[in-house]
């Protein structure tokens, strides 16, 4: 008697249309959590958008059929959704409020201007800047402003939140981003809930620890500014470090 081939120890989706038989590393919103939102394809995103589906169809299914309803154009799409109602199965009330509201979102992303940088030319500039966040708070906050070129801020970090020490300010926290965002120069930031901005020795060390790193990646640390409940101390004007804009 032959002997019968073996079934196949490999799952066949019964639906490749539905997300949740996809394979876990290929579903949208797993890929997108893993390698963020421009890897996924536009169907996929608006799938994210329309859910779980509906009427027996899957998210992905009704996705599929709005880019073929608008020739694949986001634009066309969000023509179509100012006209009124799409007529696509499963895509009810709800789900066309969602894709219409993303859609408008875009837009107004699109029409925004550059955000205005602020200048950082005196250390004054970073007190007035930084000091409504940072005078009142119960704890210290240790911030980083990443400048570009002409000292004005691109971005401000929160490092860490607590004690100020060596073991929690580390130079990778601080370069990591500073490198990714092709910062020319940084400037620290952080307060002192007693209201006394002179600094530490735990202060001068995690500034000279900081400044080496910065000297062997060529981002030097523009300044450290303690902001106490009124004053402020910068390491520039107390000789502590010499600053890199001008």
């Amino acid at each position: 008697m032959g002997i019968g081939r073996r079934q196949s120890e490999t799952p066949v989706m019964q639906n490749p249309d539905r997300i949740r038989e996809w394979p876990a590393h290929e579903r949208p919103r797993e890929r997108l959590q893993q390698a963020g939102a421009p890897a996924l394809a536009t169907r996929e995103l608006l799938a994210l958008l329309i859910g779980s589906g509906g009427r027996g169809r899957s998210a992905a299914s009704i996705a599929g059929e709005l880019l073929r309803s608008a020739d694949g154009s986001l634009r066309r799409l969000a023509s179509l959704l100012d006209a009124g109602p799409l007529e696509i199965s499963g895509m009810g009330p709800a789900v066309t409020a969602r894709v219409a509201a993303a859609m408008e979102l875009g837009r107004r992303l699109a029409r925004e201007g550059p955000r205005a940088r602020p200048q950082i030319r005196q250390p004054r500039d970073v007190f007035t800047l930084c000091s409504p966040r940072l005078r009142d708070l119960q704890q210290e906050e240790f911030l980083v402003l990443l400048l570009d070129a002409r000292c004005a801020v691109t971005r401000e970090l929160l490092i860490t939140r607590g004690t100020l020490d060596t073991s929690l300010v580390h130079p990778r926290e601080v370069f990591r981003p500073a490198v990714a965002g092709h910062a020319s120069s940084l400037i620290l930031v952080h307060n002192h809930p007693s209201g006394d901005p002179t600094p530490s020795p735990e202060d001068l060390a995690v500034t000279r620890r900081l400044a080496e790193a910065g000297v062997l990646l060529g981002i030097p640390i523009d300044d450290h500014i303690i902001i106490g409940d009124s004053h402020y101390v910068s390491f520039v004007e107390t000789g502590l470090l010499s600053r890199h804009c001008s």
